[in-house]
């Protein structure tokens, strides 16, 4: 494994770990409506990060482009999280998932 996938496969981890927090955490607020794009984005992005931390660890041919399209996703979900921001959960969401989207794209560049 490149070493220098190492800081990305980390970040998308932590996004991961974020949005999978952020999904349950949303689910439990009052209004779960007005969650539900929060939600469904929370849920592709922790799948999108996961899939491109094992591209990684398994050294794929598409890593760059898994992870232009992570990068993609985590912008989407961080954008929703953003919107939300008075919810703890969703800030802290928003924050990992700009950060991983920085590190993708550097990744994928």
């Amino acid at each position: 494994m490149p070493m220098t996938y190492e800081e990305c496969i980390k970040a998308c981890l932590e996004c991961m770990e974020a949005c999978n927090g952020c999904y349950d955490a949303c689910l439990k607020e009052e209004d779960v409506k007005m969650m539900a794009e929060c939600i469904r984005l929370d849920r592709e992005c922790a799948d999108m990060c996961a899939f491109a931390a094992k591209a990684m660890q398994s050294n794929s041919p598409f890593a760059k482009q898994i992870c232009q399209l992570c990068a993609e996703i985590c912008e989407a979900c961080g954008n929703a999280c953003k919107s939300h921001e008075h919810h703890e959960h969703c800030r802290e969401c928003a924050e990992s998932c700009f950060r991983c989207a920085e590190i993708c794209r550097k990744m994928a560049a």
